[in-house]
């Protein structure tokens, strides 16, 4: 897998780089099928008291760009936010790519009408 992290108005530092590292580790784990991504990582100064900070990626898929964004007062929680949507995302899709895979007569067999599809077949 391809990693890009790059910073919007702040230096993208090792332990931030680490970080994001380690929690696309949890994204993997339930899908090997990614091929790159690009994380954004960038500070708003909307005023003084309002510094938001936001986080972005592109997970390029087997057949899909996902694309997740959070934004937060503190850059780690921001970054926590986006991979925990990433984590729900990638597993919809995976589901989905499974449910789409399975026949009719599969689907029907795992929940439980085995003899309905005795009978189809």
């Amino acid at each position: 897998m391809n990693l890009t992290i790059s910073g919007h108005h702040l230096d993208v530092t090792p332990a931030i780089r680490e970080y994001v590292q380690n929690k696309l580790e949890r994204i993997t784990r339930h899908f090997d099928q990614v091929i790159d991504s690009h994380v954004i990582l960038c500070i708003d100064n909307l005023t003084e008291k309002e510094k938001r900070q936001k986080a972005e990626i592109n997970l390029r898929v087997a057949g899909k760009i996902v694309h997740v964004a959070s934004a937060a007062h503190d850059l780690y929680a921001a970054i926590d936010m986006l991979m925990d949507r990433l984590d729900r995302q990638v597993q919809k899709y995976k589901q989905m790519l499974q449910d789409h895979s399975s026949t009719p007569l599969k689907r029907m067999a795992n929940e439980g009408g085995e003899e309905e599809a005795a009978a189809a077949a």
